[in-house]
């Protein structure tokens, strides 16, 4: 485990999602291929804000799942010397439960743990914590796909 904090420029290095799809502003925890902390932090300025719900907003429960598997990317291409040339594509998504809305103004730790790693597949865990109480939890399963093979070079 480290003590070091790891910045957006970092994350947009590993990650190929870019505004208004990347859902994680900082690292804060990495123990290679076993564990992942990152941090969102969600402002009233985010664009889903207008529509869901406009007098009641809260973060849609997919976007929430969809950080999971971003921090879950993370901590799998970090350091992998083949990062450039792998994506992390959705094969299932598990036992998610949603407890309590996200809302503007939430800081949400996205803690996420490999249950078990394959040469194609990985199965994480994760949960969505604001302070202190979690929100959302859920397993997912993703597979590694060549960027070429998924239409989506990176330019």
């Amino acid at each position: 485990m480290s003590s070091t904090t790891w910045d957006i420029r970092w994350i947009m290095s590993i990650l190929p999602h870019r505004y208004p799809m990347l859902l994680i502003d900082r690292v804060l925890e990495i123990e290679p291929r076993r564990r992942i902390v990152a941090l969102k932090n969600f402002t009233i300025n985010e664009e889903f804000f207008q529509g869901h719900f406009p007098e009641h907003p809260i973060v849609p429960g997919v976007l929430l799942i969809e950080a999971m598997a971003q921090a879950g990317g993370i901590l799998m291409l970090h350091d992998d010397p083949q990062r450039d040339e792998k994506l992390l594509f959705f094969g299932a998504i598990e036992r998610a439960r949603f407890r309590r809305p996200v809302v503007p103004g939430d800081q949400v730790r996205f803690e996420v743990e490999v249950l078990r790693l394959k040469s194609m597949h990985v199965r994480v865990g994760g949960r969505a914590v604001v302070d202190g109480k979690v929100h959302v939890e859920a397993e997912l399963l993703s597979t590694y796909v060549p960027r070429r093979q998924a239409g989506t070079e990176a330019t």
